[in-house]
């Protein structure tokens, strides 16, 4: 699905200025660390004998008698890079349909780099990509042009290609970082699109990666992307569910209530709710059972207990004992109904 313009430029009208200074080739919007002799005012120095002359405050020599010469900042391009993490797990949730309103986290990073280099392009600032999985995939120097940001435009169409599941991709973010690091021109603007899924023993090498970015003068934000229903809030149907790694294939099935245990009647020991394992009986007693011979099945949101008979189930039901005796049952026939296996002798 290409990138619609219309819902790029839309988030285009807000000036995003670095936070830092930046080094730049073209007059911009940002701060420089070089001092030069063109915008803004900086500060004064002594003026050392064999400069040219032009830059002598003269009005600040009338009232000190000596010589200070101006020295100005000049306001540069900022050169921008943004890093895109496209492993399989980005592509959660996994959805029949994806559109600009129902979004996975690659299509969100992707909508969102766009939204960026349109800004960053309205204030002439270089953009550049970089895509990674276990590896770098994609690495293109920040550009100006406009010719460098349709083809960026291009590779980000890509990105938003169908999931296919036959494809796994890891991620290994803190090699990648680090490659980008001394990849990227010196005192840029980073920006990172992950969920950070990835299988470090410490989130100290993390860290370190990260510290790398800034060792080399980079300015870094990082996008933590993740679907807030379902990977934090955890806001699943009340259903049995297979959970499937996109990453490793690896499957966990869950069932958020389940019979664990029955007794050698038939009927049910222990049941689970959850991560909590209670009694039969204590079940039966809180959701108001007749008997704790029942099954569970799910339909859609609900869960349905299916019960057979009365009581716990434990040595003689008077309510059964009674329909016996109206059957015409001895109290012989009525007790071995219910302990099986015994006799009845005079004591």
């Amino acid at each position: 699905m290409p990138i619609e313009v219309s819902n790029i430029t839309q988030l285009g009208s807000l000036e995003f200025l670095a936070r830092q200074i930046v080094e730049g080739f073209i007059t911009g919007l940002h701060k420089s660390p070089f001092h030069g002799f063109s915008v803004e005012f900086a500060e004064h120095r002594l003026y050392n004998a064999g400069e040219p002359t032009k830059n002598i405050d003269w009005k600040l020599y009338a009232r000190t008698e000596k010589l200070f010469v101006k020295r100005y900042e000049e306001e540069t391009n900022l050169r921008c890079q943004i890093v895109i993490d496209k492993s399989s797990s980005m592509h959660f949730p996994v959805r029949n349909k994806l559109d600009f309103n129902h979004l996975n986290k690659l299509w969100f990073s992707v909508y969102s780099s766009a939204a960026l280099i349109e800004m960053m392009r309205r204030q002439r600032d270089a953009v550049g990509l970089t895509t990674f999985d276990e590896d770098i995939i994609l690495h293109t120097p920040a550009k100006l042009s406009r010719v460098h940001s349709n083809m960026i435009y291009s590779e980000l169409d890509k990105l938003m290609l169908p999931y296919e599941k036959n494809i796994k991709t890891k991620t290994n973010t803190v090699q990648c970082l680090h490659k980008i690091a001394e990849m990227t021109h010196k005192r840029s603007l980073v920006i990172i699109f992950s969920d950070m899924l990835d299988n470090l023993d410490s989130y100290h090498e993390l860290f370190a990666a990260l510290e790398h970015l800034r060792y080399n003068k980079h300015e870094v934000i990082l996008f933590h992307v993740f679907d807030s229903l379902l990977e934090q809030k955890l806001e699943f149907e009340n259903r049995p569910h297979r959970f499937v790694d996109l990453e490793t294939g690896e499957t966990l099935k869950l069932n958020p209530i389940e019979i664990k245990e029955y007794t050698d009647s038939g009927r049910v020991r222990t049941i689970q709710f959850g991560n909590i394992s209670i009694a039969g009986t204590e079940a039966r007693t809180i959701l108001g059972l007749k008997s704790t011979n029942f099954v569970i099945s799910h339909q859609d949101e609900k869960i349905i207990f299916t019960v057979k008979g009365y009581g716990h189930g434990v040595g003689m039901s008077q309510t059964g004992a009674d329909s016996l005796a109206k059957q015409g049952k001895g109290y012989k026939e009525i007790i071995k109904h219910f302990y099986t296996g015994v006799e009845v002798t005079k004591y």
